[in-house]
């Protein structure tokens, strides 16, 4: 197998690290961030959006809340689940619908989502996963097994029988992996930007194109380089990365606001590191006892019913790696394609994804 080099973390140099940021919950200067929520179906104000929408529309100074608890239509408090303790923001009452992020982002990506589903009738909860945003940092516990249970102790803490889960890019890997490990407590499963997870391994060793678009993960497996590349000059790489993998079609998503609040939120100590341990075992495990373990327990089918969405023209996940991956499934599978649309869908598309899912939601049977 030839693995590619990664451009953005396969240089031998070590770059100077700028200053980490603050830490999680205490203000941090910048520019004005704006966490533009996004209408549901029913409520809209004259201008198209709800009005939870339009008060998260509102620019928030960056100081506000710090580089985490952002403010907003939703309320922040801590739970503990598997031995950790995890940040959150939620809002709604009703069905649960526990939302989860990727890298390299926190709880905040899903701000559009979070307005929708609670005026749509949902509890909507992002939470941060472990090592990252205001959730605990813990030497250890990177694994996808172990991430997953985080994940479902989360939904236990919260009081709630089951989840809707809804991941996008390795919160997508993580609901895929808590659907099959825990399924009990999985009502439903929405998918962004990710195949399932023996989908996504035979595609990085077999299919070179997307072992290339997925050069950054190669380069995450080089010690404490990446972590330095990560912060440095004000983590301007966490901006360039978001920028690279979004798609054309919505100009508007990067703004320099959004992109702000995500390279501030990378600068908090530990959290570069922490957010690439989960890439490192993915690598290192492959041919480890346990990395073969939890690729033969994948093989279990998910039994719940599966909205999968993609991007387009995602750079970073091609679309040929997450087709496919409905064969993994023995429930009601539903795949959706989001023309001209990046990496990104419920950013770049916000409208859109959050109409898609919430529809799904809705159905008392999804069909194939």
């Amino acid at each position: 197998m030839t693995v590619p080099d990664s451009s953005a973390f396969g240089s031998t140099e070590s770059p100077t690290a700028s200053p980490a940021g603050s830490t999680a919950g205490s203000p941090a200067g910048g520019p004005a961030a704006s966490p533009m929520g996004i209408p549901a179906e029913s409520g809209a104000a004259p201008d198209g959006r709800s009005a939870s929408a339009n008060r998260a529309a509102e620019v928030v100074p960056a100081a506000a809340g710090g580089p985490v608890r952002l403010d907003g239509p939703w309320t922040h408090r801590d739970v503990a689940a598997n031995g950790a303790r995890f940040h959150i923001a939620e809002a709604g009452e009703g069905p649960l619908v526990l939302l989860l992020h990727g890298f390299p982002q926190f709880w905040w990506t899903w701000r559009h989502q979070i307005t929708a589903l609670a005026d749509a009738g949902f509890r909507a909860v992002a939470m941060d996963l472990r090592g990252v945003g205001g959730s605990d940092r813990t030497p250890r516990g990177y694994d996808p097994a172990n991430l997953a249970l985080d994940v479902t102790g989360v939904i236990r803490s919260l009081g709630e029988p089951d989840a809707a889960l809804v991941g996008h890019d390795l919160g997508g890997y993580l609901a895929w992996t808590a659907a099959v490990m825990r399924p009990k407590l999985v009502r439903r499963l929405a998918v962004s930007s990710m195949p399932h997870p023996r989908r996504w391994r035979s595609s990085m060793l077999s299919d070179f194109a997307q072992s290339r678009a997925g050069s950054y993960i190669w380069g995450f497996q080089r010690p404490w380089i990446p972590e330095r590349k990560l912060v440095a000059d004000d983590a301007a790489l966490v901006g360039r990365l978001i920028q690279e993998w979004a798609g054309p079609r919505t100009p508007e998503f990067p703004d320099e606001a959004a992109l702000d609040v995500y390279r501030r939120a990378m600068r908090i100590p530990s959290t570069a590191h922490c957010s690439i341990e989960p890439y490192r075992w993915l690598v290192r495990s492959m041919a480890r006892p346990d990395g073969v373990q939890f690729n033969r327990r994948m093989k279990r089918p998910v039994r719940v019913p599966t909205l999968h969405l993609h991007g387009s023209l995602d750079p970073a996940v091609r679309t040929r790696s997450s087709a496919g991956s409905g064969e993994y499934v023995e429930a009601p599978y539903r795949w959706r394609l989001f023309d001209g649309v990046g990496h990104f869908p419920h950013e770049e598309d916000p409208i859109g994804f959050s109409t898609e899912l919430i529809n799904w939601l809705r159905d008392p049977e999804p069909d194939r």
